[in-house]
């Protein structure tokens, strides 16, 4: 049980016991005379206590009650000496598997809800096969008193039988089908979904399958340097094993072995002062490492496929040529309408491999650039050759189309990966694609041209837009309106003849 304050675990919180088992006589010899010697009297009788909140013929959840019961029951103070050594007998209990205890927040209430889950105890044959468990009780009381245990727990069968041996022995039991009849032909709904309805939700839960982590704390620790500055906060994790699932989720995203693992948890920044586990670190320089792993082995086969030089082909290994369907033809590019005719130069795309491609089209040698995103493409993205040359050939006829066209590794990247998550592996369907490409343009032409011609048929140019005139506004002038305009006139005019001193 981990608590970083005893004020989280008090007599005053409540609690509930579950389990899914009853104790037998096997059991409690088991408790008594097994498990007590290791983890003492004081955590068996918490949890047999723990176990009396149901009835010995039932299974599930008890009520909920204060802990305050617990503390009295077992003639513990409610103090801080107190909440220590339930903590303590509870987090023994919990090393050797006979109990789980879960803290449940409730909002409404604002306070925490402590779950005790009971495990039942082993079976002799299951204790004495786990290795930790046995070695643990030797150290307790000694590897004589394990072997006398061992023996207590098992009666051996008589003497005549094991001189007799298994080879006269035969199973003449009769299997379930042969003695009962069910009726398949009514298959009942409503019982099977009221069964799994009432089903308890833990069980359900342990049917699914685990994934399996892909080391532990053992694997860490043993390839963890003792002289390393983080080697106390992975000590940590030995009984940690939240935090072992998020390094294994992260080893297992990024595809990491132990010895990156050990090499990111010994980086500054990855653990608190605390010696909690910080994820986004952890999975920041995970991603960085599985970059540049993923970088270093593209170089690595880049290098390798350069030093390979291929053996000349016998006549018996000569590939065979494949022909061209019209329908499929490409359009030659300039820098080969001079070199061949449409036909050969399908025939090249073909079945030509992409570097003699790349070498046709540039005179001298082919640039590192070029080179490295198409033997990229080859190696990587495993695209067949014939798909590279077509490929090669809508670069080129885009330079060739748009003279400020710019080709970049990502602008490459980015057809390669469409054209694998579209599935094209042919050379048929690499042509179908190149073609799509230019669909939408030409579509987008045509329907604006649509538009135009159905709006009028002698647009030119810009419309004409109507313009506001300035039109007079009449209103009517009575006689006595007109004398008195006339009158003002006549004053402004002589107004303006005065001489000015």
């Amino acid at each position: 049980m981990r608590m970083k304050s005893l004020l989280h675990y008090t007599e005053h919180h409540r609690y509930y016991t579950y389990r899914d088992f009853s104790l037998s006589s096997l059991d409690e010899r088991m408790l008594t005379m097994v498990y007590q010697p290791m983890v003492g009297t004081s955590a068996v009788a918490l949890y047999r206590l723990l176990a009396q909140h149901l009835p010995a013929e039932q299974t599930g959840y008890s009520k909920p009650e204060q802990q305050r019961t617990l503390f009295l029951t077992l003639g513990i103070e409610p103090n801080d000496r107190g909440r220590t050594l339930m903590i303590e007998n509870a987090s023994k209990l919990e090393a050797v598997g006979l109990l789980q205890t879960h803290r449940l927040y409730l909002p409404d209430q604002d306070q925490y809800m402590y779950e005790y889950e009971l495990q039942q105890p082993l079976p002799p044959s299951d204790f004495f096969a786990t290795q930790h468990l046995t070695l643990l009780l030797r150290d307790r009381i000694g590897k004589f008193a394990v072997l006398a245990l061992q023996e207590r727990f098992w009666n051996g069968e008589p003497e005549e039988l094991s001189e007799a041996g298994k080879a006269a022995k035969e199973n003449i039991s009769q299997p379930f089908y042969e003695i009962f009849e069910l009726n398949t032909h009514v298959i009942d709904y409503e019982l099977e979904q009221a069964l799994t309805e009432a089903s308890p939700a833990r069980r359900q839960s342990k049917n699914m399958p685990v994934e399996e982590p892909l080391f532990d704390y053992s694997d860490v620790i043993l390839h963890f340097p003792r002289g390393a500055r983080n080697r106390p906060f992975v000590e940590g994790l030995r009984h940690n094993r939240e935090q072992m699932g998020m390094i294994n989720h992260v080893a297992r995203k990024f595809d990491l072995n132990v010895e990156d693992i050990v090499r990111l948890l010994d980086e500054e920044g990855i653990f608190t002062s605390d010696g909690e586990l910080l994820l986004d670190n952890l999975q920041n320089r995970a991603h960085l490492t599985f970059r540049q792993t993923a970088k270093r082995t593209e170089e690595r086969q880049l290098r390798a496929s350069r030093a390979v030089r291929p053996e000349e082909p016998t006549a018996e290994e000569t590939p065979v040529e494949h022909a061209v369907e019209m329908e499929y033809y490409l359009e030659v590019p300039t820098q080969f309408q001079s070199k061949c005719d449409i036909h050969q130069y399908n025939m090249l795309l073909r079945n030509e491999p992409y570097t003699g491609l790349l070498r046709n089209f540039f005179p001298g040698t082919v640039p590192g650039p070029w080179l490295d995103m198409f033997s990229k493409i080859d190696l990587s993205y495993k695209l067949p050759g014939e798909v590279i040359n077509v490929l090669i050939h809508y670069l080129v006829t885009l330079l060739g189309r748009d003279g400020e066209q710019r080709i970049s590794r990502n602008f490459v990247d980015s057809i390669a990966s469409n054209m694998l998550l579209r599935q094209i592996d042919t050379y048929e369907k690499a042509v179908r694609y190149i073609r799509d490409q230019d669909n939408p343009k030409r579509k987008a032409a045509a329907q604006s041209g649509g538009r135009a011609r159905t709006q009028g048929k002698a647009v030119r140019g810009k419309p004409e837009l109507p313009i506001v005139q300035n039109t007079p506004v009449q209103t009517a002038v009575s006689d006595e309106e007109f004398a008195e305009y006339v009158r003002l006139a006549e004053e402004m005019k002589a107004s303006k003849k005065k001489p000015q001193h």
